[in-house]
């Protein structure tokens, strides 16, 4: 007997009661939040912006935020959105470039824009191209890809869990103790929780420690006040894009970059859904993410991806509904178009949120050693030297950020990021050592023929779209 795969996919399409719905989209934009603000602080204060600017540029990151992980849970017709519970926010890939260009004379920000712009109406245009690649990331790739995301993501979980980028007294004692506290909340809430509760378990760990630093007078709720009720985020604010085919080629690396870590992420999600990803699917995804970029130049911020944190958090909650995200999506407007809300929801310490981050990226990671678990390590060796490099390759940037300060300027997306630089090794060395499997590239093309069947057997060199894992 046959079974259609997507009807035991255990309620991706269900729609929850609204009070539970708020909540738990609520949850998610707990954990991107910091997440999705911090790119719009780090490139706004490195161009020289004011602090006016700077709130702008947040509010527009999270009105694009909202935006584009709607259009991703959601969906338009055949043409975007994967349609499963994945969030979107900005892309830490691109940091370094963007910073570059807003810094260029004859740049600048309408030249940063413009360059964004571009880089997503080609994304839109390659998503094909990429989707034929997609044989090139087989279990053994894919697994390599997402276990060096997750651990490299430990790098600013850390960071924010031990006081926040650039404080003076990184590590003290109350930073240290709230992220601990966030973390032993959630694991007993988790361990003991019975049904709802059980799945608000982060949500309750950051209300601790939220609560935490009320109590000792580490929060401070002024200025909500003084901020309006209602602004309006406006269309090219900075001015109308400059374009420039230079600037545009850096910005579409780091699309492609996104592409990269989503299709990761999107297979990581297979296998906490239990669900087979089609082409169609794969392709619907990753064109959302291009046409994030497209939102984001025009709307005044920036490339957009799947978020690891939110993925992690479906894993552990297990919650599955796509219409959580939806719900997070409209809340993620509202903090947008209503400052008081986004200003109150700012106010929950970094170090609070990296004991959450903690937690949501090793599930990203411990997603990666899953797929692994289908690659032939006992009987093929060289797929232990594949795994071993590719790891330490992709460790290079967050171990020693200087390392490749050398190398050409242009390069900089590539070798500071490194889960690109993982994937490439995995990629490289699984056809050094492995070859090119014909048998996958037919596989992937007769995707959408077997729905309704059972999803086969994975061999090592397989396509993960063919894989279902356990579920959490």
């Amino acid at each position: 007997m046959n079974v259609n795969h997507r009807n035991v996919n255990n309620g991706v399409d269900t729609i929850l009661p609204m009070g539970k719905m708020f909540t738990l989209g609520l949850q998610h934009v707990l954990v991107m939040y910091a997440g999705a603000v911090t790119v719009p602080l780090i490139v706004g204060g490195a161009l020289n912006l004011s602090t006016e600017q700077i709130a702008l540029l947040i509010s527009a990151d999270l009105l694009c935020c909202g935006i584009v992980s709607f259009l991703q849970a959601f969906g338009i017709g055949k043409w975007m959105g994967i349609r499963l519970p994945v969030m979107m926010g900005i892309s830490y890939a691109g940091i370094a470039p963007m910073i570059a260009i807003g810094l260029m004379p004859d740049m600048g920000l309408p030249g940063l824009y413009g360059a964004i712009i571009s880089a997503g109406v080609i994304g839109v245009l390659i998503v094909p191209l990429v989707i034929k690649l997609l044989w090139l990331f087989p279990p053994l790739v894919t697994g390599t890809t997402l276990t060096s995301l997750g651990t490299g993501l430990f790098s600013v979980a850390i960071i924010w869990a031990g006081g926040g980028y650039g404080v003076e007294d990184f590590g003290a004692p109350l930073y240290l103790g709230s992220a601990g506290l966030v973390v032993v909340v959630t694991l007993l809430v988790a361990r003991w929780g019975r049904g709802f509760l059980s799945s608000l378990s982060i949500l309750i760990g950051l209300a601790a420690g939220l609560l935490l630093t009320i109590a000792l007078g580490e929060v401070s709720f002024t200025g909500v006040a003084e901020e309006p009720w209602v602004r309006m985020v406006k269309p090219f604010h900075f001015g109308y894009p400059v374009f420039s085919w230079s600037t545009a080629l850096t910005m579409t690396l780091v699309v492609i970059i996104t592409m990269i870590e989503s299709i990761g992420l999107f297979f990581s999600l297979a296998i906490i859904l239990n669900r087979r990803l089609s082409t169609d699917d794969f392709k619907r995804g990753l064109r959302t993410d291009a046409v994030g970029a497209i939102v984001g130049g025009v709307f005044n911020t920036f490339p957009y991806t799947s978020y690891a944190q939110n993925i992690g958090l479906v894993g552990i909650t297990g919650v599955r509904s796509r219409w959580v995200c939806i719900a997070a999506s409209v809340i993620l407007v509202a903090l947008a178009l209503f400052p008081k809300m986004a200003h109150v929801v700012a106010v929950i310490p970094q170090y609070v949120l990296g004991g959450a981050a903690l937690i949501m990226f090793g599930m990203v990671a411990a997603s990666g050693v899953c797929i692994l678990q289908s690659v032939d390590f006992k009987n093929n060796r060289h797929n232990l030297f594949i795994f071993a490099i590719s790891m330490g390759v992709g460790l290079i940037p967050m171990v020693s950020p200087k390392f490749f300060s050398a190398a050409p300027e242009f390069l900089a997306p590539l070798l500071n990021s490194g889960v690109l630089l993982s994937a490439i090794s995995a990629m490289v060395l699984n056809l050094f050592f492995n070859g090119m499997d014909k048998g996958s590239i037919e596989l992937l093309d007769n995707l959408d023929a077997s729905d309704d069947a059972e999803p086969p057997a994975v061999a090592s060199g397989e396509p993960l779209a063919h894989m279902t894992g356990p579920k959490p």
